[in-house]
């Protein structure tokens, strides 16, 4: 925020040094970004009058003129300037004058013509070009209000440049201090001097006010407004447009202008109807009707919500709260009579408003923080009183207040005790409570370890105890709270035992050949859609964001698949040839309201060497090496994002904790993949629920083994951990292995029909095997492969 110190001192006393005063703004939490000084490198430039203007004898572009300065004084100067003309006000630097660059301006003669000084512009009075009206900036700086300067005075003072422009960084939990009246109040306990609020005063004449207001949304707070006739429409004076550019407005005309000062100076925005455009003498104050289109001040029309609040005559929309006002009804040079609204509109709405249609204003910007509901009443009348004192018209009797829900008075009861031992200092009651009240807060001690604080109106940051805290430490100041070190017992810092589980589920991901990648965790809700998932998957429950930076990560991910997607199609985008990669990450799920944390391990493969094998292998060396025993790999035929009969699923105790497979061709389109693409995401919370990392050892065999080689044919359809169920169940202890070393279809197996073969080794632990015993077992098992999966024995 850009605060001239000129106006600040209207309510302050501030008698520092202008650096030392912002350095101890800092210190009490009002930061300065940068100081700007005006006028230091000039002096000798006075106000002067033209009184002839002749064209130069021996020079085309050059002209004398004869100018008067104080005491009747006249000069002669040469100049080239094309933007003067007889009666001007203008800067003259005299002989003898100094410029920015130490440049002096010395008795010389231009083309044979004494010239006695140099008119001077914007640049030489070194007032920067952002605080310069337009027709100012080229040539000679002409002064406006010929009739506020007199001749010979210093032009610094004339024009208000001899002080400096401090630039406050202000935060969002401070909205009171966006104004001069909140950085005074700053100031004022900095300094310790006294605050002097504007005296206001209204008025009225003896016509009273006929208008009414209705409000009939629960988004405006408070609706107050004054009528105004006999206005006069014209420009503001010097001194208030002077204000206005440096704290960064633009003049338009008085009535604009007046708005725009108070609510730079109390923090209120205020908006001017044209009152012959009203018409209905009523102000409706009610949400917009859904696709309603309005035509902003600054000419653009503009489709409208249902949410947004709008004010309008009962008949048409005026004005867009708290935002900006309508071209409908815009003070013009013909405007004879004004309606003047100071409201309090709600900050959510004022906010989501502007974010929608694109549009930020001052008055948006001090909206969206908050502002106390007290202030229009007050802004209102300030307004009034300098309407009636600059003569822009006559305030009419009375003033409307519509105000459905008074702002609550906020109490807090502290510990001064409490405090004083958080902040490591003791400070005294008597300069605990002066600290407060100077703060406008109100006290009532009602014992040494008990206070309660009346909060004042402005103060909408104040909620709890530790924000007294803050309060007293920044007026007793930092620098007086002595550093101290640290105590307490140091402990050792371990991981816990689900934090040792990941980092050995990544490192085996690693061992494995695979890349840990990091996704974030916001993500948009298209992407449940783009792989595949049903309508009524849990999935589509999404956790959303409040106040999202955009639809691209407006929810909580409840799947890592579609980031693992995203990552591979950059990949292949950007023509790597392969990619192995893995992460570790939560995944989020509402219940009761509250987000539930589910960690999960999502693979990503893709590349010449890359199949669904590959893949298999990958997820069964990590589940194994991590401690799960027991589980089973199922086909799965019903997950939309997989490949129907390129997929299977992790079983343990009848329930899924995980699935792999290659990805469905409607997945691997949505991506734009071009390339079979194989994907797995496990549950790694229920593998740590269920994991076992304990190892038992067993001595190596005593006695030898043998082994048997079984060729089967069986239907395509036959699964071969159908054929190793049999094989386990029918092993009677002596299996000690088997393995299967070859599937072959071909010229001579039937059609529908495949060759599985296994190699099976025999051991017992208590003797060595004779034929005898391993063809019981073996026949065994051959008879259910038999019975049950119509399995026989290939014969070629």
């Amino acid at each position: 925020m850009l605060v001239p110190l000129k106006w600040l001192r209207d309510y302050v006393n501030i008698d520092k040094d202008t650096q030392e005063f912002a350095d101890m703004m800092t210190m009490t939490g009002s930061k300065v970004e940068k100081v700007e000084f005006f006028g230091r490198e000039t002096n000798g430039v006075e106000v002067c009058k033209i009184l002839e203007i002749e064209q130069h004898p021996d020079a085309e572009r050059l002209t004398v003129t004869k100018v008067e300065v104080a005491n009747g004084e006249i000069l002669q100067i040469v100049t080239n300037a094309k933007n003067i003309k007889v009666g001007d006000y203008v800067p003259v630097a005299r002989i003898g004058a100094v410029l920015p660059g130490d440049f002096k301006i010395k008795k010389g003669k231009l083309r044979g013509v004494l010239s006695e000084g140099m008119f001077c512009g914007a640049e030489e009075l070194t007032i920067p070009s952002q605080y310069v009206e337009e027709h100012k900036k080229d040539g000679i700086y002409i002064l406006d209000h010929q009739d506020s300067f007199e001749l010979g005075m210093d032009v610094r003072e004339a024009l208000g440049i001899n002080d400096a422009l401090i630039e406050f960084e202000i935060t969002s939990n401070r909205p009171d201090c966006r104004s001069i009246i909140g950085i005074a109040r700053e100031a004022a306990v900095t300094l310790g001097e006294k605050f002097n609020y504007p005296e206001i005063k209204v008025n009225e004449s003896n016509e009273e006010i006929d208008f009414k207001v209705e409000i009939e949304t629960e988004l405006c707070n408070r609706y107050c407004g004054r009528v105004i006739k006999d206005v006069k429409v014209g420009p503001s004076p010097y001194w208030m447009q002077r204000r206005l550019i440096e704290a960064g407005m633009r003049p338009v005309n008085n009535i604009v202008d007046i708005t725009n000062y108070v609510m730079i100076e109390l923090g209120q925005p205020l908006h001017a109807f044209d009152l012959d455009d009203v018409k209905t003498n009523k102000m409706v104050v009610k949400c917009a009707k859904e696709g309603e289109k309005f035509t902003t001040l600054d000419g653009v029309e503009r489709t409208l919500t249902s949410d947004m609040i709008v004010v309008g005559n009962g008949e048409k929309t005026l004005d867009l709260a708290g935002i900006m006002g309508g071209e409908n009804s815009e003070i013009k040079e013909t405007t004879t009579s004004i309606f003047l609204e100071g409201a309090n509109f709600a900050k959510e709405s004022v906010r989501a408003t502007s974010k929608k249609l694109g549009l930020r204003t001052e008055a948006s910007s001090k909206f969206e923080k908050g502002i106390d509901m007290n202030l229009a009443e007050e802004a209102i009348n300030r307004a009034s009183q300098l309407i009636e004192e600059l003569g822009c018209g006559t305030v009419l009797k009375g003033m409307i207040d519509n105000y459905p829900r008074k702002q609550e008075i906020q109490k807090v009861v502290v510990n001064p005790q409490r405090i004083n031992k958080l902040l490591g200092v003791n400070v005294a009651m008597d300069q605990f409570l002066s600290i407060l009240e100077s703060l406008e807060f109100k006290c009532n001690l009602i014992s040494s370890d008990k206070l309660e604080l009346e909060v004042p109106s402005f103060r909408l940051d104040i909620v709890e105890d530790a924000d007294i805290l803050e309060e007293v430490a920044r007026i007793y100041g930092y620098e007086n709270i002595p550093a101290a070190d640290l105590e307490g017992n140091a402990t050792a810092g371990v991981k816990t035992d689900k934090q040792k589980f990941m980092d050995n589920i990544k490192n085996n991901a690693i061992a494995t050949g695979l890349n840990e990648i990091l996704t974030y965790s916001f993500v948009s809700p298209r992407g449940v859609d783009k792989i595949n998932l049903s309508q009524d998957d849990l999935k589509r429950d999404f956790v959303k964001i409040i106040n999202p930076l955009g639809e691209e990560t407006s929810v909580m991910r409840t799947t890592l698949i579609p980031n693992m997607l995203d990552v591979i199609s950059t990949n292949i985008s950007h023509k790597v040839e392969s990619v192995s990669a893995f992460e570790c990450g939560n995944t989020f799920t509402p219940q009761d309201g509250l987000p539930v944390e589910t960690k999960k391990l999502c693979v990503g493969m893709y590349g010449k060497e890359v199949d669904f094998f590959n893949l298999k292998g990958i997820v069964e060396t990590i589940l194994n090496n991590v401690g799960l025993k027991g589980y089973e790999i199922e086909p799965e035929t019903t997950n939309p994002t997989f490949h129907p009969g390129r997929c299977a699923k992790v079983v343990y105790n009848n329930i899924c904790i995980g699935t792999f497979g290659e990805l469905h061709p409607n997945v691997d389109e949505n991506y734009n993949l071009g390339q079979r693409v194989y994907v797995a995401e496990i549950n790694t919370d229920l593998v740590f629920d269920n994991c076992n990392g304990t190892k038992i050892y067993t001595p190596l065999p005593k006695y030898p083994s043998t082994s048997r080689d079984i060729a089967l044919i069986v239907k395509d359809e036959v699964f071969v951990k159908q054929i190793e169920d049999i094989i386990k169940a029918n092993s009677g202890g002596l299996v000690e292995s088997y393995k299967l070393f070859d599937v072959y279809k071909g010229s001579q197996i039937e059609d529908g029909y495949k060759s599985i073969a296994y190699s099976l080794t025999y051991r017992s632990s208590e003797k060595t095997l004779t034929d005898e015993d391993v063809a019981k077992v073996h026949d065994k098992i051959l008879s259910e492969l038999s019975e049950k999966l119509n399995a026989n024995l290939r014969s070629n």
